[in-house]
């Protein structure tokens, strides 16, 4: 018998042998043939008995409104909830039995709470519909146990997020809790918790079974209609194109005749790419080993959760008295030549790839090391390249939909994701916001990407967009192939401009490019730049209780009259700020979406930095729920462009561009119209994040790149330029506005931070948080954001510390250099030593100094932005 700890012993202490047959190297990665069967931790699996039947096991009809491929988690849960919406003329054909390919094996784990709605949503039609809904339809036990989960935290942001998770799940009614270390003992007895900053506990997390769950979700989908048909692989899709150029999906064909269909839900997992080249439609996912091992009998672990921990990247689920332990490793080993007779069958486990889990997982469990392994499970799963499924109509064609790729994540969201891709077939979308799911999402760029990247952009990553860093002035730096890092038999990419150009930033001296980022910076004080900005969360909030969720939502007064832009924030009930964004009031009236939304009362439109658009959605869900508002929010942040253009000769630039006038008087600051510009509809704001007279302009997708051109072709003689967010974090810390997540927090209210212009205390209107706002008004800040400027010229970055008369009272929470002012500049939150008010007095009359690696420097404290701060330049002002 193999023990756990003898295994990572020998790993770590062997000579690695020739690589066997499992894991010889292709050109880019490893593949492997099925070999023999081992006992996976289910008492029942559909493998037929004496080998495959010799054909379907119910006759094909000629004709169906629907054909589902595959009967996996994803097959099984859309036939079945297309059945349950009132589609019963719907077939699921499945190559061999149900579940034979990936979903047979699956740990079948169901975590309730996600960093999503919408997979909150998801999780919990998929629990009610296990756990509840189909026992009471079918009378069948699906197998679903309520063990509970728990997710460990190693770190303090680890625990942070659990515990956004666990107030998410107050607004679904999910009970959770948040426990110490020792808190977390006494649930999971055999756990090491020394290095535990706590845990989130869910009672109501459990494990699914395979078998049990698509047996009983097709019963049921049969009982209501619907024809599933196994032993009956496809062999083709047929594919008309109609008098306009459209292809459509026509017929599925099989060796055993041809089904006539408008509409193909492709659910074959690890086969979905194969199914999709039969209609010319690409699947972007990849088929890779997964795997986890069974151990022997464990005293002491029986009705224990199942633990998740992320850092460690481990899965602990509990099977009966024994554990199945399993993960995610770095160096996954790829399935090229999938294998169309590939069923019921399991790869045989690499060990050095596996190893990481089992030195995690004794970790977290140290009985592990002593503890047998009963079996090992390593079968195919597909994975994608942002980790998130593929759903939805194919854009190559019409009638071919997509339910795949579910990153060893099919069994836990396919009631969610069923139910969705079933409502997207009927009615040709799906009930919740699926943009991250969706087949023809573009996660990685915006409309401006291609233009900008040929003009030498160097991108940052925010929020799953790449956005612009810097412009290189040396012309493009071209993008090469992804290389793996040198693994898989992959040459690593040598002479590589765009990865030496990124790898410069890597420094704490000022960067290669320091005085191309000044070149953008001073572009825009004194002439004109563009910022594309496209990557900004756009939500509208609508309905009838839209004022009154308004004015508890927002510190500022935003319902001021139509055509008004308000810079405001959102708090929690302890006063700290959620988020900074600015809230425009709309007019009533028909849709123009992607420009406004249709309504008869009260409507806003807000725009949010994209980093943060998720963490503000799930804030304004979860205050309208609580609060019981009649609201509806919806997000167009993928719907349109955004640009900037800022400097003193933005409104020389604009007029040309705009057909509206643009003068102080006709179009003030903070306010905003829908003009045309370049033949197109657009919303101009009149707003400035760097403190320059300028207008941000929000552009429906498709026509952003004919106003890019337009405003760049106006702008030559001015000389614009490209600029990016190394620009634009210069720029707004020199004129002193607030980043959120950096210098204003959760934890930071809006009176610290010195953003009290934003809040309504003088007016009566409520707002979440005022109370502790007022109170700390009342009382005096015991903290509050000070900026600091220092004469030499050394970069800062943030967590420097600042010492007043000598005394530490706090460090920065960011820093940058200001190219105008020509000094280095921070902000950070410091306290009075005593205990007292940090009053204006207090700051006069310290002296301050900051270090930095242990270097003192001498620093001046700022009560107002030393750029600026009468504001004139935001109002068109210039000496």
């Amino acid at each position: 018998m193999a023990f756990l700890g003898s295994v990572v012993r020998r790993v770590a202490s062997a000579v690695r042998p020739p690589l066997p047959p499992l894991c010889r190297t292709s050109a880019r990665s490893y593949s492997s043939e099925p070999t023999k069967e081992k006992s996976v931790p289910y008492k029942k699996t559909l493998k037929q008995e004496g080998g495959a039947a010799s054909g379907p096991t119910k006759p094909l009809p000629r004709s169906a409104d629907v054909v589902v491929i595959g009967g996996g988690s994803l097959g099984c849960q859309t036939v079945y909830h297309l059945a349950k919406m009132g589609m019963t003329n719907v077939v699921l054909l499945e190559r061999d039995r149900l579940t034979a390919g990936t979903t047979w094996h699956t740990a079948g784990l169901l975590w309730q709470l996600r960093p999503s709605d919408v997979e909150v949503e998801l999780l919990g039609h998929t629990r009610n519909v296990v756990s509840k809904d189909l026992e009471e339809e079918t009378g069948l036990h699906t197998g679903w146990i309520q063990n509970g989960g728990l997710f460990i935290a190693s770190n303090k942001q680890r625990l942070d997020e659990y515990k956004r998770l666990m107030s998410l799940g107050k607004v679904y009614g999910i009970e959770s809790h948040v426990l110490s270390p020792a808190e977390t003992k006494d649930v999971y007895p055999l756990m090491n918790v020394d290095d535990l900053y706590g845990t989130l506990y869910v009672p109501t997390d459990g494990t699914m079974d395979p078998a049990g769950t698509c047996t009983t979700l097709t019963r049921a989908a049969s009982a209501r209609g619907a024809t599933v048909i196994e032993n009956c692989p496809v062999t083709g899709i047929q594919v008309r194109t109609d008098d306009l150029g459209m292809k459509k999906v026509k017929a599925v064909e099989t060796a055993h005749g041809t089904i006539e269909t408008p509409c193909v839900v492709n659910c074959a997992g690890v086969w979905a790419t194969k199914l999709g080249d039969m209609a010319g439609v690409k699947v972007p996912l990849v088929a890779m080993h997964h795997a986890y091992v069974v151990t022997e009998r464990i005293e002491g672990i029986q009705n224990m959760p199942n633990v998740r921990d992320h850092d460690a990247s481990v899965y602990l689920r509990l099977q009966g008295d024994a554990l199945s332990v399993g993960g995610y490793e770095p160096n996954p080993i790829f399935w090229n030549d999938v294998s169309d007779k590939f069923a019921f069958s399991l790869f045989d486990l690499d060990w050095d790839v596996f190893m990481t889990h089992i030195e995690g997982a004794i970790n977290r469990v140290p009985v592990l090391e002593q503890t047998g392994i009963k079996s090992t499970v390593c079968g195919p799963e597909s994975f994608t390249a942002d980790h998130k499924p593929l759903m939805g109509e194919a854009p190559e064609v019409r009638g071919f939909f997509l339910g795949c790729g579910f990153n060893s994540a099919g069994m836990m969201l396919g009631g969610g994701c069923g139910k969705e891709l079933a409502h997207w077939v009927i009615h040709g979308r799906p009930e919740k916001d699926m943009y991250g799911y969706d087949i023809s999402r573009n996660m990685r760029k915006d409309p401006f990407h291609q233009v900008l990247t040929e003009q030498g952009c160097i991108f940052q990553e925010r929020h799953g967009w790449e956005r612009p860093g810097w412009f290189n002035k040396d012309g493009p730096a071209p993008l090469k192939d992804y290389d793996y890092y040198g693994c898989y038999d992959v040459k690593k990419n040598v002479n590589y401009k765009y990865n030496e150009l990124l790898g410069k930033e890597y420094t704490f001296d000022f960067p290669p490019h320091h005085n191309v980022i000044k070149s953008e910076c001073l572009s825009c004080r004194h002439d004109v730049a563009v910022f594309n900005m496209s990557y900004f969360g756009k939500f509208y909030l609508t309905g009838p209780d839209a004022k009154k969720a308004a004015d508890w939502l927002f510190t500022a007064d935003v319902n001021k009259k139509p055509g008004s832009t308000v810079y405001t924030c959102m708090l929690n009930k302890r006063g700290g700020a959620e988020a900074d964004l600015t809230v425009s009031r709309l007019e009533p009236g028909a849709s123009i979406l992607p420009l406004a939304p249709e309504s008869n009362g009260d409507a806003y439109y807000l725009a949010i930095g994209g980093g943060v658009a998720e963490h503000n959605w799930n804030h304004i869900k979860t205050v309208l729920h609580d609060q019981g508002f009649r609201c509806q929010l919806t997000d167009h942040s993928e719907d349109m462009g955004m640009i900037s253009i800022q400097g003193p000769k933005s409104r020389e630039v604009l007029q040309e561009v705009l057909d509206a006038d643009l003068s102080n008087e006709a179009f003030p600051f903070s306010t905003h119209k829908v003009v045309n510009a370049a033949g197109h509809q657009v919303r101009a704001m009149r707003l400035s994040f760097v403190g320059e007279l300028g207008w941000e302009l929000h552009i429906p997708k498709d026509a952003c790149l004919p106003v890019y051109n337009a405003v760049m072709a106006a702008g030559a003689k001015h000389g614009i330029i490209n600029s990016g967010y190394r620009a634009i974090d210069s720029l707004s810390i020199e004129k002193g506005y607030r980043h959120w997540h950096a210098d204003l927090r959760p934890d930071d209210t809006p009176l610290e931070a010195g953003l009290a212009f934003t809040c309504k205390l003088k007016s009566s209107i409520p707002f979440q948080g005022r109370d502790i706002l007022e109170k700390q008004k009342e009382e005096g800040l015991k903290r509050r954001i000070v900026c600091f400027t220092i004469d030499e010229k050394v970069p800062m970055f943030g967590l420097e510390a600042v010492f007043r008369n000598g005394i530490p009272v706090g460090h920065l929470r960011r820093s940058d250099y200001g190219f105008f002012i020509d000094k280095t500049i921070g902000y950070g939150y410091i306290r009075n030593p005593t205990g007292g008010v940090v009053s204006a007095d207090f700051i006069k009359s310290g002296e301050f100094t900051l270090e930095k690696m242990g270097v003192t420097y001498k620093a001046k404290a700022h009560l107002k932005s030393p750029f600026d701060p009468e504001n004139k330049r935001v109002k068109g002002i210039y000496a």
